[in-house]
Parts: C-alpha cells; sequence; structure tokens
C-alpha cells in the first residue's frame, strides 16, 4: 500500500473515532468499546472497499453492509457522516428521541443505513438473504457483515453461515472483530466460541486471520475474498476493544459506558495527537 494511501487511511479512521466518541460523549450513553475497535474495518470498507454513493444511498446494483452488530452503531453513523450521506454535525444528535441516529441502526430513518439491526444473530441472516438476492437477480453487487465476537454465540449465527455454505454465497464477505471482550466479560469465560477461524471453515467458508488494524491486512484479505467462487468468506479480525484510547483499550467496563467530560477531553486529545 502507498504511503499516501495509509496516511489518508489512518487519518479517516481517527475522525471516525473521534466522531464515535462525540456521539457517545453527548448521549452519556452508548457501546464505545466495540465501535472504536472496527473503526479501521469499518473505514477500509468504506472509502476503499464497497461500491457506493452518498448522493444515491439506494442505488440499486451498489453493496451492501449490514452491520450485526448494531451496538456499534456510532461507528457506522460516524462513517457515513464522514463519507457525507449526512453532516458530521448531527452526530451530537446520538440517541436523543427526535434524532434519525438511533441507539441501532434504522434504514427507515438513517440515510446509508441499509438493514436495521440490533438483536445479535439477526444481521448475518439479512445479508445472507441480500446475497442471495443478488444471485438470483444475476447481480453482482456484494454483500459484508460485520459481527461480534460475543455475537457468536448466538445459534442464529451459525445456522445462516449453514444457509450461506449451502446457497454458495460467494459474494458475501462477513468479518468477525474478535476483540476478546462482551459486555459480561472474556468471551471465553461468558460462553466460548471459539476457534472461529476452525469452526467457520467446517461451515464451508473460506476464512482469513488478520490484524483488523493492520490496514495493509485489511485490503489484502477484501482482495482475497473477492477471488473465492462456490463459498463465501468470513475475516476473522483481531482487535482491541477501546482502540486508539488507551485507558479505554481492552477493558470490558468500556463496552457500553460513555466517557465523561474529562476523559472524553483526554481522548480526543489522545486521538489528534497520533495523527
Amino acid at each position: 500500500m502507498e504511503q499516501a494511501k495509509l496516511n489518508s487511511l489512518k487519518k479517516i479512521a481517527a475522525n471516525i473515532r473521534l466522531s464515535i466518541l462525540e456521539g457517545v460523549h453527548s448521549a452519556s450513553s452508548g457501546h464505545p468499546g466495540g465501535s472504536l475497535s472496527i473503526a479501521d474495518i469499518i473505514t477500509y470498507l468504506y472509502f476503499e472497499e464497497m461500491n457506493i454513493d452518498p448522493k444515491n444511498p439506494k442505488m440499486p446494483d451498489r453493496d451492501r453492509l449490514v452491520l450485526s452488530k448494531g451496538h456499534t452503531a456510532p461507528a457506522l453513523y460516524a462513517a457515513l457522516a464522514e463519507k457525507g450521506y449526512f453532516d458530521k454535525a448531527d452526530i451530537k444528535t446520538l440517541r436523543q428521541a427526535d434524532s434519525y441516529l438511533q441507539g441501532h441502526p434504522d434504514m427507515k430513518g438513517t440515510p446509508g443505513v441499509d438493514m436495521s439491526t440490533g438483536s445479535l444473530g439477526l444481521g448475518i441472516s439479512a445479508a445472507c438473504g441480500m446475497a442471495l438476492a443478488a444471485k438470483l437477480d444475476g447481480k453482482d453487487y456484494r454483500t459484508y457483515a460485520l459481527l461480534g465476537d460475543g455475537e457468536t454465540q448466538e445459534g442464529q449465527v451459525w445456522e445462516a453461515a449453514m444457509f450461506a455454505a449451502h446457497y454458495k454465497l460467494d459474494n458475501l464477505c462477513i468479518v468477525v472483530d474478535l476483540n476478546g471482550l462482551q459486555i459480561d466479560g472474556p468471551i471465553t469465560e461468558v460462553m466460548n466460541p471459539t476457534p472461529h477461524d476452525k469452526k467457520l471453515e467446517a461451515f464451508g467458508f473460506h476464512v482469513i486471520v488478520i490484524d483488523g488494524h493492520d490496514f495493509e491486512q485489511i485490503e489484502a484479505a477484501f482482495a482475497e475474498a473477492k477471488t473465492v467462487k462456490g463459498k463465501p468468506t468470513a475475516i476473522i479480525a483481531r482487535t482491541a476493544k477501546g482502540k486508539g484510547v488507551s485507558f479505554m483499550e481492552n477493558q470490558v467496563g468500556w463496552h457500553g459506558s460513555a466517557p465523561n467530560a474529562e476523559q472524553y477531553a483526554a481522548a480526543v486529545a489522545e486521538i489528534k495527537a497520533s495523527l
């Protein structure tokens, strides 16, 4: 990857992290930890990978993204605003009663949101339906789904995985955000869903394991996924919950807690200093 491109992606990811923090701080609620852990993945998807047009959000042949881990909506909203789907100033309205930026994605109210999600496990199922529809309609758009590692404790995830392989959905790429933590603690202690790579391979997926904060690995993984024929692809992205804010990183308490004014200021200063 050229240095200029890498620097640009890093800057966009930093801006997305700043918007995540702004939204959650303004709302005094939300899920910063898992939103920050997917910031690099979602940056690459919206600014390099997907065929999309902010001026035409419902473009029929657009690529689709389903945020199956819907509680990390702040990351999705930040990416959409950064891409130009709506005014970045609206990030401050996150979770307010009269805002179109609710705590979980709403496809009817928010420009650029392809599927309403929140109940864990449902998003990947919807993504499978989108991918199958593309096949039946003879369309070449791709569907991406972002899952939480804790979410993979849901049985519906594995039913959807079985469906995806059975119907040879090679236009489907799922990303598992493997940050190792969920609201109740380490995933291996709550209900161990690992090893994701071997399980998804057994279900018929082509599996790629990467560092989810390394843009070169992210780029290579999505490029490889496009070459796979006859089966869906799963990218297992090893990440750090709260990535980018040192006092939030790998701390389960930041799964669903908003920073106070002092913490917010410190987090913003740290991210800006990293640029």
